[in-house]
Parts: C-alpha cells; sequence; structure tokens
C-alpha cells in the first residue's frame, strides 16, 4: 500500500500553502483534490500584509505583486454612498508589504501550484474524492478515495484537512461547529467593465438594514458587490449607484450563507483541520482566506519538526490552543461588522449611522479599531505572559528559512529544538541549557 508522511485533503491556496511549506522542510506530501485543475471562479478577493509576507517566505513576492494591487483602504458608507467611517490602510505595514491587497482567487491558485511543481518533495493529484479517513489505534492514519482508475487506499503520518466547509475531514474526527450567532444569505456578483469605473478603490460597506451591500474594485476592470438577500434581489438594479451610465458584464451570481462558526475540535491525534474545515469567517473584514493562511503557517512548521525526530508530540498540541481562540476574535470582529451594515431597523439606523460617525472622528479611533481586528498572541506554551506579536520583518533576511529562537528565556525552548539560537540585544541565552540539548547558539 502506498505511504506517504503527509496527505493534505484539499487543494485551495490553504491545502497548497501548506503543501509548499511542508516540502520547503523536507517533508514528502501528496495533495488530492475534487477538480482537475484550479477552481475557475473568483472567490477571496483579499489578503493582508501578515498573509503576504507569508507568501514571500515561499518565494511568491514578485509574482503577487503581478497579480494583486494595494488598496487603499474600507469606507462604511450610507445609502447614498456617503462616507461614515473611513479605515486607511498602509501601502507599507510592519510587516513590509501593504497592508490591504485585492486579488483574483484563480490567479493565487495557478501562481501556488506553479510553485509546488517546483518542489520535488511535493505532488498534487486532481479528480480525487476522498470518501474515508480512518485513525486506527496505533499505526498510520488510512485515507480511502476514488479516481477515474477506481477506489484506492494509502497510509500517511498526518493528514491535514483542507477540504471546506463541508469537510470530509471534520467529519472523519467527530468534530462540530459552535455556532457564533452570525448566518445571513447574500447576492455575490462578479462584474467586468471595459472602462475603470468612477468608484472608490478600496472596499465599501454600506450600512442599511433594508439593503446592506458590499462593493470593491478586485484588479483593474473587475468587480465584486454583494447584497443582503431579503427576498428577490434585482442586482442590476442594486448596483446603479456606482454605476452611473457605465457598462458591467456579470460574469458570476451565487448566493451564499455567510456565517461564524468554529469547529468544537481542530485535531484527533495526526488528523487537523485547516481553513473553512475550522472555521467559518463572514467576509466583512477580508479574513477567511488570511485566516487559513495563518492556520499552515502555524501548523506546518511544527508538523515537520515532529515528524523528522527534532520535536516532541506535545508541540502539536499548541496548534488549536494558538489558533482557535485568535479565529475567534476575528470572527467576532466580522460579525460585529456585519451587525453594524445590518442590525437594528430603518428607524434606528440614523442614529446608528450618526453615533457611527462621531465614534470613529475620535482621536486614535481607526488605530485602536485595526489593533482589535489583529490582536496580539495570545499566552501559551510558546508565548509568553502579555501575550506577543510576530517578530518584525527586518529580521527575516537574517534569520533565513529555517527555525530560530530569539532570547530565549525558559525551558520551553527545549521542547521544540530550534536550528539555532539568535540572541537578542538585552538578553541572554543559557549556554548551558543549549550545549546539553546540542543547540547551536549565534548573536544578532
Amino acid at each position: 500500500m502506498e505511504h506517504v508522511p503527509v496527505v493534505i485533503v484539499g487543494a485551495g491556496p490553504t491545502g497548497i500553502t501548506a503543501a509548499i511549506m511542508l516540502a520547503g522542510r523536507g517533508i514528502a506530501c501528496l495533495v488530492l483534490d475534487r477538480f482537475a485543475g484550479p477552481y475557475p471562479l473568483p472567490r477571496a478577493v483579499h489578503f493582508d500584509d501578515e498573509v503576504f509576507r507569508i507568501f514571500a517566505g515561499l518565494g511568491l513576492a514578485d509574482g503577487l505583486r503581478g497579480i494583486s494591487r494595494p488598496a487603499p483602504g474600507m469606507q462604511l458608507v450610507d445609502p447614498a454612498l456617503r462616507p461614515l467611517a473611513t479605515f486607511t490602510r498602509d501601502p507599507v505595514g510592519p510587516h513590509g508589504f501593504p497592508q490591504a491587497n485585492m486579488f483574483d482567487q484563480p490567479e493565487l491558485e495557478r501562481l501556488l501550484r506553479d510553485r509546488l511543481r517546483q518542489l520535488p518533495r511535493a505532488e498534487l493529484r486532481g479528480q480525487i474524492e476522498v470518501y474515508d479517513v480512518v485513525q486506527p489505534p496505533s499505526g498510520p492514519v488510512r485515507v480511502r478515495y476514488r479516481s477515474p482508475d477506481g477506489d484506492a487506499e494509502l497510509t500517511a503520518d498526518a493528514v491535514l484537512g483542507c477540504d471546506g466547509a463541508n469537510s470530509l475531514v471534520r467529519s472523519s474526527i467527530g468534530a462540530g461547529w459552535e455556532d457564533l450567532g452570525f448566518a445571513q444569505d447574500w447576492l455575490v456578483v462578479d462584474a467586468v467593465a471595459a472602462e475603470p469605473l468612477d468608484v472608490y478603490d478600496g472596499v465599501q460597506q454600506v450600512c442599511d438594514p433594508g439593503a446592506a451591500a458590499t462593493f470593491m474594485m478586485v484588479t483593474p476592470g473587475r468587480y465584486r458587490w454583494e447584497f443582503l438577500l431579503d427576498g428577490p434581489v434585482d442586482a442590476r438594479a442594486r448596483m446603479r449607484p456606482w454605476l452611473g451610465g457605465a457598462e458591467v458584464t456579470i460574469i458570476r451570481e451565487a448566493a451564499y450563507t455567510f456565517r461564524g462558526a468554529v469547529a468544537d475540535r481542530w485535531r484527533d491525534r495526526r488528523v487537523f483541520l485547516l481553513g473553512d474545515a475550522a472555521h467559518l469567517t463572514p467576509p466583512f473584514i477580508g479574513q477567511g482566506m488570511c485566516a487559513g493562511i495563518r492556520d499552515a503557517a502555524n501548523l506546518t512548521w511544527k508538523l515537520a519538526m515532529v515528524l523528522a525526530g527534532a520535536a516532541d508530540e506535545r508541540l502539536l498540541g499548541t496548534y488549536e490552543s494558538e489558533r482557535r481562540p485568535y479565529a475567534r476574535t476575528m470572527i467576532r470582529m466580522a460579525t460585529l461588522i456585519g451587525w453594524v451594515m445590518t442590525g437594528g431597523s430603518r428607524r434606528t439606523a440614523p442614529l446608528r449611522r450618526a453615533l457611527l460617525r462621531t465614534v470613529t472622528r475620535l482621536p486614535g479611533a481607526e488605530r485602536r479599531a485595526t489593533t482589535i481586528v489583529w490582536p496580539a498572541l495570545g499566552r501559551g506554551p510558546l508565548v509568553g505572559r502579555g501575550g506577543g506579536r510576530l517578530c518584525p520583518a527586518e529580521l527575516d533576511p537574517s534569520l533565513g528559512a529555517g527555525f530560530a529562537l530569539v532570547a530565549p528565556g525558559t525551558r520551553e525552548a527545549l521542547l521544540i529544538r530550534p536550528d539555532r539560537i539568535v540572541a537578542a540585544a538585552g538578553r541572554r541565552a543559557d549556554p548551558a541549557m543549549l550545549a546539553a540539548a546540542g543547540i547551536p547558539f549565534s548573536g544578532l
């Protein structure tokens, strides 16, 4: 029977990113997907500077610049498209890249697949339907699937479920949803225009309980509208405030249920959930795909070290304990923006809009709002008292692609056996502790 160290179910951005990260760390992996190629229609349209930094670390910075564009931010507007509040995003954020980036998902998926093909330890097989994932009390995980050649089975040391909201892998570990109290039906309309529209080139959220909407310019000539469904919707009539007399060609209309939920468990031994299989984020702050990429970035280095014998199995327990609270916070914030757009009634809407104008004009309001959206990492086995944030992007060239700890202060450093230790100014590593563990030490 074929055996692969890691099987990844699902070849969306999260699954392919996880495969690139694992292969880059020397772990052979196999991605199985039910489609023969990239899904052809646009879905996700935004990623932030942290995710740009993650992709750049995979060698994709130049390719990303070719398929995306920086966006100036987001506006909350009234039904006449008059701004109630504007949240600007910097062209160069703390991670060294634009804080808001718009893109077309099929182009990103092609870019990721091209990178995957360059890695000899990674393989992608399409037209594969995984129908069963079984984890015996001992021994490897068994993955059963159907292909054009018939049914087959393989084994793996670990399985990553990146197979979306209706995840088979999630069902296989008996995980359910924790409902975070948000579910709305929306119509998503993607369109192209031969001539640029005279519109705000960021994202606009229309705050109107009776006719909530979202508008964004994705890439030049490509636009997206989202309309809250409360009965039949005439898409072209609702698009008119942005169009004026311009013409657009609609390439897709699709109804979606926007939900806020997290899986009640993200792991069963060597089976893990990532992306939409683990959490569902309403799209109002553009963090749905971003959360899945962060999942991959959090889990893959830990799994690679455990599989290589360089870390204790307990390290894998930090994946859910770190990512799940963070994902819940992001979903809560997206839900809040959804409530600002759609909550209350037409009678109370003017009062809420006036309050929103007042609050967002207070000094420092925008900075505090974005800090809430991107919270610090909570305390945990690898995060000390007071929480923490990712290290500055300026350190990336010095640290390289390997793993390093900067000035470890506790013996928890030994849990992960890093490639090397880097001393930061004002801190001292314990040379005796490091020598006993056989960990190289260097200064920065």
